[in-house]
C-alpha cells in the first residue's frame, strides 16, 4: 500500500488497570478516532497495535503503542521504520500536567516538555521535529507524586471537561490531517491575552 501520509499515535499504558487513567489521554483520543472514522485497531507489530484507513481524504495509521509510556519511543522507532516515514509525519497525541484541564496545544516541534513518554519518542527517532497534540489534564493539588496523579482516573466533574477536550484533540488531528500543523496551531492555541 505504500507509506502512508500519517502516524497518529496515541500515547498511554496497555491493560485495563491504566483505563480511563490520566495517563491514557493519548489512547482515547485515538479511540474516538477510531470510532469517527471505522479504521479498527486490528492488526500488530511487536510494540504497536494500529489499523490503516483514510481519514479526512488522507491515508493514515492510526496507532496504539503496546509497551509502557516510559518506552514508547519503540513502538515509535519501529513504526517509522516499517512505514519508511521521517518524524514529521508522527504525529504523538499526549497528556499534559503543565496545561489545564482541557486545554489542547498544538506544537509542531520542540522538547519533552518532562513526558517521559514523549522524552522516549524523541530520543528514538533522533529528532524533536515531531508535531504533537497535547491534552491538558491539570496537575495534583496536594504535594502528591505526578506519577501517582497521572495514573489516577478523572473525577466525575472532571471527567465532563476531559470527555469535551478529547473530542477537540481529535478535531485538531484531523484538522492537521486535513490541513496542516500551523492551520492546527492558529485555530486550536489559545490565544495570549495582554
Amino acid at each position: 500500500m505504500g507509506t502512508p501520509a500519517w502516524l497518529i499515535l496515541g500515547l498511554g499504558n496497555p491493560g485495563e488497570e491504566y483505563e480511563g487513567t490520566r495517563h491514557n489521554v493519548g489512547y482515547a483520543v485515538v479511540d474516538t478516532l477510531v470510532r469517527r472514522h471505522r479504521i479498527a485497531l486490528t492488526s500488530r507489530l511487536p510494540t504497536l497495535l494500529y489499523g490503516r484507513g483514510i481519514l479526512c481524504g488522507s491515508d493514515v495509521l492510526l496507532a496504539k503503542p503496546r509497551t509502557y509510556m516510559n518506552e514508547a519511543g519503540l513502538a515509535a522507532a519501529e513504526a517509522l521504520r516499517h512505514w519508511l516515514l521521517a518524524p514529521e509525519k508522527l504525529l504523538v497525541v499526549l497528556d499534559d500536567v503543565a496545561l489545564p484541564l482541557g486545554r489542547v496545544r498544538v506544537r509542531k516541534r520542540g522538547s519533552d516538555g518532562g513526558h517521559k513518554g514523549l522524552r522516549s519518542i524523541l530520543a528514538a527517532v533522533g529528532s524533536q521535529n515531531v508535531p504533537r497534540v497535547r491534552v491538558g489534564i491539570g496537575q495534583p493539588s496536594g504535594k502528591g507524586e505526578i506519577v501517582d496523579f497521572v495514573l489516577s482516573p478523572f473525577t466525575k466533574r472532571e471527567w465532563t471537561v476531559m470527555a469535551e477536550a478529547i473530542e477537540t484533540a481529535a478535531d485538531a488531528v484531523e484538522t492537521i490531517v486535513k490541513e496542516g500543523v500551523e492551520v492546527a496551531m492558529n485555530r486550536f492555541n489559545p490565544r495570549s491575552t495582554g
